[in-house]
């Protein structure tokens, strides 16, 4: 069972490590790309998403101190669902235009 939650860990580790590329430079992985118009909220829907499995992990392997079994699933469930709702919107709100740059004749 430590494999699982070790490989859970290590996906919630890339997760943040992506999520925090991607707040930092704007890069999102090809596959994503076509799809998503706000790379901030993306990138933050990336650090939650990642971060749900990786405490997880850490409540699993006793490194942080142990709350109750409901505190950890809901917890868990909650950042999970708010990293995936992020992730969602970032693809399904329309293109965000500056103000400044959307009238050029600057009438």
């Amino acid at each position: 069972m430590a494999w699982v939650v070790g490989t859970g860990a290590f996906l919630g580790l890339l997760a943040i490590a992506l999520g925090i590329v991607t707040l930092r430079t704007g890069w999102i992985l090809p596959t994503a790309r076509r799809h998503v118009t706000r790379s901030k909220l993306h990138g933050l829907g990336a650090l939650l998403t990642g971060a749900s499995p990786l405490l997880q992990s850490l409540f699993y392997f006793r490194i942080l101190p142990s709350v109750s079994w409901e505190v950890r699933f809901l917890g868990g469930n909650a950042v999970l669902f708010a990293g995936l709702c992020l992730i969602a919107l970032s693809q399904l709100l329309p293109l965000h235009r500056n103000r400044d740059h959307a009238d050029p004749s600057g009438a």
